[in-house]
């Protein structure tokens, strides 16, 4: 079987089963769901910056939360923008895996800052008196490059596994790239990514 092995330098997506006159309409929604997330991102960020009073924890977690907003889209909305317009929906190897990782590396970091955010909640609700010698900035530049660099670290980990792999199938039955969907694609499946999930 492993004879009929050939390099994959493409993947076919797909998700999209649009009729023709629907595409220009979810192009446009989209587009304008697109904006807004990058409007509204953009405006909390500024905010945050250029205002003083809000150089507090909570907006500085607040503030990485809407950057990986903008890094999670980035990571979808435009590859789905040019599907919706192309009769084609192919995607590289490389920028499946690219996409895989912005995806995933988004979810697990938006995942990480919240729990951060929790965390800061919870010192201020609990330990309100010790609040500010809990919460110093070093502690909190610690915790944002936590949330921030343990993710990456875990998703390029699972990734450099994935480009391991020698796959048997170029076809992914979704709108965007995944690693459990490219791990499907494998001619055997690897330790670490059964272990993953």
């Amino acid at each position: 079987m492993m004879g009929n092995v050939s390099v994959l330098t493409f993947f076919t997506l797909s998700g999209l089963n649009y009729t023709m006159q629907h595409r220009i309409i979810l192009f446009a929604l989209t587009l304008l769901c697109y904006a807004i997330i990058w409007i509204v991102n953009v405006f909390l960020i500024i905010t945050i910056i250029v205002d003083r009073k809000l150089h507090e924890a909570m907006y500085i977690f607040l503030c990485n939360l809407c950057i990986n907003g903008l890094y999670g889209t980035a990571g979808f909305y435009p590859k789905f923008l040019n599907d919706l317009l192309s009769p084609f929906h192919v995607v590289s190897y490389a920028g499946c895996l690219l996409q895989s990782f912005v995806i995933h590396s988004s979810s697990a970091s938006e995942l990480s800052i919240l729990a951060v955010m929790a965390l800061d909640r919870y010192v201020a609700i609990c330990r309100p008196l010790e609040y500010h010698s809990v919460m110093t900035r070093r502690r909190i530049s610690l915790l944002v490059a936590f949330s921030w660099l343990l993710p990456l670290y875990c998703m390029f980990s699972n990734t450099v596994t994935i480009v391991k792999l020698k796959l048997c199938g170029s076809h992914i039955p979704k709108l965007y790239c995944s690693n459990p969907l490219i791990d499907k694609l494998a001619c055997s499946k690897s330790i670490t990514n059964a272990a993953i999930g």
